[in-house]
């Protein structure tokens, strides 16, 4: 009995259960601290103004394919896409941007150029894999309008993208 009392203090369980407890706590603390004031979050908009103004100018751009009637048929194949005009076909034949924009990973996300053929058709070689959600955004180049949808690809039956 006597030899446990003349046990130093460092050898024994209990102090040192009782001062790793609050040390552990200080150490995570300092580092979530550290996290929220160093820490980016890129869901946090600084300029909110600028923000609204930019929504603003896409919902007119949405508008304005509305008032032009524009309305495809599109169709995703494995190697190219394909959209033809239902109403509200460019009259000069420009050619178009068609964005794919993956639904989680950004870095998926592309562009490419339609081209129309003789036969009224725009067309443009795909290189990636589309299998996923997509949100497609067709648009000329100048951007006075665009229409957008949703897709889950690939799909065998065409699909409309209109405003």
């Amino acid at each position: 009995m006597q030899s446990d009392i003349l046990k130093v203090w460092y050898k024994q369980f209990w102090p040192w259960f009782l001062i790793i407890v609050p040390l552990t706590s200080m150490v995570l603390s300092f580092t979530m601290m550290n996290l929220a004031f160093t820490g980016k979050d890129s869901m946090v908009i600084d300029d909110y103004y600028k923000e609204g103004r930019g929504i603003n100018l896409k919902i007119k751009k949405l508008q304005q394919a509305k008032s032009l009637n524009i309305s495809t048929k599109t169709q995703v194949f494995a190697d190219y896409v394909e959209v033809i005009f239902i109403s509200g076909e460019p009259e000069n034949g420009e050619a178009l941007i068609l964005d794919f924009y993956h639904s989680t990973q950004k870095f998926k996300d592309f562009s490419v150029t339609v081209l129309r053929d003789a036969n009224g058709v725009y067309r443009a070689p795909l290189t990636d894999n589309m299998l996923g959600k997509w949100q497609l955004s067709l648009h000329p180049f100048n951007g006075d309008w665009k229409i957008q949808k949703v897709v889950s690809l690939p799909q065998t039956n065409p699909f409309d993208l209109k405003p």
